[in-house]
């Protein structure tokens, strides 16, 4: 009987069907980290098309331009990566820019020989815009949209405010060197950059101030059964934001020597997106810090390149809008798939 059964069955050996099982285990692997780090595959594949369409965009002069655009930017990205992996968001980052900015330029203005106080004082005033935040969302549990929607509007007009309604200039030239001097071969706020991500690196991975922040994003009720204080958490992220945003003010007003009262408008928007398009999800608890990252050097790589191709503004937004619903998309559709 097992003769007559081991007749009818097809005959397999060991080594054709080890053959199969290693192609396919091959070519799931190879769709798994394409998949994985797509953002990374996207980001070759636009240096290498400005690459071929520009012998402009592979200089030095041209990449230092892309890092010292993407400074400010990255430290309220930063900021709003902590915000988004606790579930939250931030609109307020571009209010908190003007207001930073202004108040650093008036400082700056009556203290002429003491730069270091327009820092001081813009920070200050970062973190206390990010404290309120804070306050709204954790104590008081106002929804992050709602609240820091009231500051966007009411940063905006502390702003307008702070200069009459127009832009302070007249700056002492001290004050320009913050964000336009070189050390090592680097500008400062390039430097600042750097440092921002690998520390901000280093704190969500390797501290317990970062597990907590991702334990609240993930699981809000179980954070707080397991002894997280999750409204300390809250509080802490949406300060961060506000002074990281604070710093940011500065090095805008320093690189043009002045303090518009529009400084910063429409940044939460491109800080948002670097966030999203690095791999966060909007629903909090999953995110990086070097994905932030190069979400952000995929806007400012994109932003660039299509200035030296004097692409229209309206196709530049078109462009920026499609990559952003695409990152969200995958996201979704990864999630569903590990569920």
């Amino acid at each position: 009987m097992t003769t007559t059964i081991s007749k009818l069955l097809p005959k397999r050996t060991p080594d054709s069907n080890g053959t199969k099982r290693s192609r396919i285990f091959n070519k799931h692997w190879v769709a798994g980290q394409l998949f994985r780090h797509s953002m990374l595959v996207v980001m070759l594949f636009v240096i290498v098309f400005f690459l071929w369409r520009s012998a402009r965009f592979g200089t030095a002069d041209n990449m230092q331009t892309i890092l010292v655009a993407a400074a400010p930017f990255a430290l309220i990205a930063l900021g709003q990566t902590l915000v988004i992996l606790t579930g939250g968001i931030d609109l307020s980052v571009g209010s908190i820019i003007a207001m930073s900015g202004m108040t650093a330029a008036l400082v700056a203005k009556a203290n002429p020989d003491q730069v270091w106080l327009a820092v001081i004082a813009a920070l200050i005033v970062g973190l206390a815009a990010g404290a309120i935040n804070g306050f709204l969302v954790s104590v008081l549990q106002v929804p992050p949209f709602i609240a820091t929607l009231g500051m966007l509007t009411a940063g905006s007009g502390v702003a307008f405010a702070l200069g009459n309604g127009a832009p302070i200039n007249g700056l002492p030239t001290e004050f320009g060197k913050i964000a336009n001097t070189q050390v090592l071969g680097l500008p400062i706020p390039v430097i600042i950059m750097i440092i921002g991500i690998v520390v901000m690196a280093v704190i969500m991975k390797r501290t317990s101030y970062g597990l907590r922040v991702y334990a609240v994003g993930g699981n809000p009720m179980a954070a707080l059964i397991a002894g997280v204080k999750t409204q300390r958490i809250l509080f802490s992220v949406y300060a961060i934001s506000g002074i990281l945003a604070g710093l940011s003010g500065v090095l805008l007003a320093s690189r043009v020597i002045s303090g518009p009262p529009t400084l910063g408008e429409g940044y939460e928007l491109d800080a948002i997106a670097a966030v999203v398009i690095g791999g966060a999800s909007l629903l909090g608890g999953r995110g990086t810090v070097w994905g932030t990252a190069l979400g952000l050097l995929l806007i400012q790589t994109l932003n660039n390149g299509l200035d030296i191709l004097t692409v229209p503004a309206y196709w530049q937004s078109i462009i920026k809008g499609i990559l952003i619903v695409a990152a969200v998309t995958v996201d979704v559709w990864s999630a569903k798939r590990r569920t």
